[in-house]
C-alpha cells in the first residue's frame, strides 16, 4: 500500500488524495455496475530480459510491461493522480544492489489532472550488482503498480528468473530504453538555473528559474531524496528562453520542512525529449 501525506496539507493535495480514494473505490467495488467499457482481464504482461555483462561487471537486465490496449502505466513520481511503481527485490539471489534507469516518460492531461508515465508497453532497465560475480543472479521481485485508463487499477505482479550466466548479448531494446533516458543540461542547452526557497504556513514554496531552450507546453518535475516530503504538482511557465516553475513542500508529519537544495532532481518535460538536472543553487 502506497502512503500519502495526510497531515496539514493544502485544499490542493487533499482534492487530489479525494480523486485517488474515488478512483480506488471504483477499482474496488466489484458488485457495482461495470464500466461503459469492461475492464480487460489481462490488463498487464510482465517478463525479464536477460541482457548482459557490463564493462564494470553489473548486469544490465530490464523489465518488460506490456500493457492492454488504452492503458497507461506510471513514472517514478507520478503526478497529481498516479500511482508510483513500488519494488521489492528482497527475494533475489546473489544480488547486492538493483538501480533501475528510467526511460523518458510521456505527460498525460485527463480530466483537468497531470500524470507522467507511459503507454503501450515499457522497458524499464535493471543494474544489478551480484553480490559475487562468479555465481548465477536470480531476480526475483514483487511489484505493486498501477494502470490506468478511465479507471485506475491496483496490480500486484510476482516475477522471478535466473538471468543468464557469461557475458550475454546486447538487447536491442534494452539499448533503446537506455538511450530514451533524460539527457543532462549541458547537451540540452542550459545556461543558467537557480532556486528561491520561501516558508509557507506549511512548509516551503520553491521556485526554480531554468535558462534553457525549449517549448509553452515544457513542465518541471521536482523530486527530494526525503520520502517524507509531499511535493505539490507544480506550476511552470516560460518566459522566453526562461522557464519558471513552482511546488510546494510539505513535511508528511506536518513539521517543519528541511531541503538539501544540492541533492533536488528537477525533470524538464517537454515534446519528445527529458532534460535531468541535478542540485539547484540559490
Amino acid at each position: 500500500m502506497i502512503a500519502h501525506p495526510a497531515l496539514r496539507l493544502p485544499a490542493a493535495a487533499r482534492a487530489a488524495l479525494s480523486r485517488l480514494a474515488a478512483a480506488a473505490l471504483l477499482t474496488l467495488a466489484s458488485a457495482a455496475p461495470a464500466p461503459a467499457e469492461p475492464v480487460p482481464g489481462d490488463l498487464v504482461r510482465a517478463g525479464f530480459l536477460g541482457g548482459w555483462r557490463t564493462e564494470s561487471g553489473t548486469r544490465m537486465s530490464a523489465l518488460r510491461l506490456d500493457l492492454a490496449e488504452g492503458w497507461k502505466t506510471y513514472w517514478r513520481a507520478p503526478g497529481e493522480a498516479g500511482i508510483p511503481p513500488q519494488f521489492d527485490w528482497s527475494g533475489s539471489d546473489n544480488v547486492a544492489s538493483v538501480r533501475v534507469h528510467w526511460p523518458t516518460p510521456e505527460v498525460f492531461h485527463l480530466n483537468g489532472m497531470r500524470t507522467i508515465g507511459y503507454k503501450h508497453h515499457l522497458v524499464l532497465p535493471l543494474e544489478i550488482t551480484p553480490r559475487d560475480a562468479s555465481r548465477p543472479i536470480h531476480l526475483s521481485a514483487s511489484i505493486d503498480m498501477g494502470v490506468c485508463r478511465d479507471i485506475c487499477v491496483p496490480v500486484s505482479l510476482r516475477l522471478g528468473a535466473d538471468l543468464p550466466q557469461g557475458g550475454g548479448a546486447p538487447d536491442a531494446a534494452i539499448r533503446a530504453a537506455l538511450a530514451d533516458r533524460p539527457m543532462g543540461g549541458g547537451k540540452a542547452g542550459l545556461s543558467g538555473l537557480r532556486c528561491r526557497v520561501e516558508p509557507i504556513r506549511d512548509g516551503l514554496r520553491l521556485t526554480a528559474e531554468i535558462d534553457l531552450p525549449g517549448g509553452a507546453e515544457d513542465v518541471a518535475v521536482f523530486e527530494t531524496p526525503d520520502p517524507q516530503l509531499w511535493v505539490s504538482e507544480s506550476v511552470t511557465r516560460r518566459e522566453g528562453g526562461r522557464l519558471v516553475s513552482t511546488s510546494d513542500l510539505i513535511a508528511e508529519n506536518g513539521g517543519p520542512v528541511a531541503l538539501d537544495r544540492s541533492r533536488l532532481t528537477i525533470t524538464v518535460l517537454g515534446e519528445g525529449r527529458a532534460v535531468e538536472l541535478r542540485g539547484c543553487p540559490g
